[in-house]
């Protein structure tokens, strides 16, 4: 199996992951952001999938990720409302392993870019290794959140949730 190849199922699986936990996600705005993740996951399997096919293939910073922005507004918003929240083990667990599948995926881009010698796809695989390190830091920031809604609301500095 090809570096695209196995690139391309990770970016469906973690696809597939996000769409069906924001399907269960009752907060809307972790929804939001759980379908953002999802969509980013899309463009990366669409850009493995023109690099396995040997076209020509540019990281178009215009469509790199937002999560950052994305977040921090969800951030704001769910501090905004006011509201109380409290959520279940699992959907703690389910970001969790998020976590742990984006950490992952950062380190095989990461290793799989220093053993390719093409420069294009070697700067591709780090772009889009960044674009997984800012989904864990992002989800890092929901984990926080879900231990301690109201705790961490009103201490968030968002600080590293900058701009993208």
């Amino acid at each position: 199996m090809s570096v695209f190849d196995f690139a391309m199922q990770m970016e469906l699986d973690g696809k597939s992951y996000y769409e069906e936990q924001a399907a269960k996600t009752e907060v809307s705005q972790l929804k939001r952001l759980l379908l953002e993740l999802a969509s980013d996951e899309q463009r990366h399997y669409n850009i493995f999938k023109a690099l396995k096919a040997g076209e020509q293939v540019s990281y178009d910073t215009k469509q790199a990720t937002t999560v950052f922005k994305s977040a921090k507004n969800v951030f704001e918003e769910l501090k905004s409302t006011g509201e109380e929240f409290s959520f279940a083990a699992d959907v703690r667990e389910a970001w969790v392993k998020a976590r742990e599948v984006e950490k992952k995926s950062e380190a095989f881009y990461r290793r799989k870019a220093n053993e390719i010698d093409d420069a294009g796809q070697k700067e591709i695989l780090h772009r889009i290794a960044d674009e997984e390190q800012k989904h864990w830091t992002t989800i890092e920031n929901v984990i926080g959140f879900l231990n301690r809604p109201q705790q961490w609301l009103e201490n968030a500095e968002w600080a590293d949730l900058g701009d993208d």
